[in-house]
């Protein structure tokens, strides 16, 4: 009969033996994170490089815990948090990922850990037109930004999340054929055919689709990650935009426009690497690219999603040479902890 042996109560209450998150753990063993989540604090972001602004942001913080120490100083975590925000304040900042990086470097620090990983998420607004009326209307995004602290550095991604629409290809070009055939029955020629389907979006079914895409430099005094580029290759990588706020007239142009520009998840993700590689090929071979889309579906009861992520050199090398591609992607948590 197999017996858990539980180490004696003095040993885990003894108030001589100091600091209790500085004992040493009955179990002697290291853990990978421990941290704190759902922190949130208003901060003072340049969400798009233009005017700072006071949004709402949601942290995620973590350290590695050796195998000697009981635990980390929790209350730390929000001290710290409230040290960096104010070093980047007085920085004159304001971008997401510096303020991961520097929450990351203060945490490490404090709590005197090998390693200390940040996630920054914060919902910010973007005003813009309608299509075709040019009704005013409010757009919220998500800005992501994540950091990981190492002995040799630190590294950093920043991410822009928003909705989009897509329309489905497949389906399409089977409403498409049986159009054909309805117009041959009723006397169409070939050429009347195409060019009644040249002018007359053709019906599909359509998702609302989620797109993110993140973006990472290696090494220091690199230019800044332009969040506004991020966002428009998101946008512009699914068959339309959507707008919260439409008049009947941009209803019909955002309609016309995703069935003009109909995309599966894949070709989204595929849009927006070879846009991402396009816009931030400045930022050398060893920089970090991932995009993903997930799709709503409307006639299925699941989602769809797709991903590519990798080194900027490498998706340039593919988008090319039409190289096969590295046989084994680099993730985010891998290239993060190269730091």
């Amino acid at each position: 009969m197999f017996e858990l042996a539980m180490p004696d109560r003095a040993e885990l209450i003894d108030p001589a033996a100091g600091d209790v998150q500085a004992r040493r753990p009955s179990t002697h063993l290291s853990l990978s994170r421990v941290g704190v989540t759902g922190v949130s604090r208003v901060i003072r972001l340049r969400p798009g490089g233009g005017t700072a602004e006071l949004i709402s942001a949601d942290l995620e913080c973590y350290v590695d815990l050796g195998p000697r120490q009981k635990g980390v100083h929790m209350s730390r975590f929000g001290e710290t948090v409230e040290e960096a925000i104010d070093a980047v304040v007085l920085e004159d900042s304001f971008r997401a990922e510096t303020l991961a990086a520097h929450v990351a470097e203060h945490v490490r620090e404090r709590q005197g850990a090998l390693r200390a990983e940040v996630r920054l998420s914060a919902r910010y607004p973007d005003e813009r037109l309608a299509p075709a009326s040019g009704s005013r209307t409010q757009e919220i995004h998500v800005l992501h930004a994540d950091a990981v602290a190492g002995p040799n550095g630190t590294r950093r991604v920043v991410g822009v999340e928003t909705q989009g629409m897509t329309a489905c290809p497949c389906a399409q070009e089977l409403v498409a054929g049986r159009a054909r055939e309805r117009l041959e029955a009723d006397g169409f020629s070939e050429d009347e055919i195409e060019r009644v389907l040249r002018h007359v979006p053709v019906a599909t079914h359509n998702q609302r689709g989620v797109g993110t895409l993140w973006v990472g430099a290696a090494g220091e005094g690199r230019d800044p990650i332009d969040a506004e580029t991020l966002l428009h290759i998101v946008e512009e990588s699914m068959s339309s935009e959507t707008y919260e706020l439409m008049k009947r007239s941009d209803e019909v142009e955002v309609v016309e426009k995703a069935h003009r520009r109909p995309r599966f998840v894949e070709d989204c993700v595929r849009e927006m690497v070879r846009m991402g590689v396009e816009a931030f090929g400045s930022l050398g071979d060893d920089a970090f690219l991932m995009a993903r889309q997930v799709n709503l579906e409307t006639i299925h009861r699941h989602e769809v999603v797709a991903e590519r992520y990798g080194l900027l050199g490498e998706l340039g090398r593919e988008l090319g040479a039409g190289d096969a591609g590295a046989a084994r992607h680099l993730s985010m948590p891998e290239w993060l902890e190269r730091a």
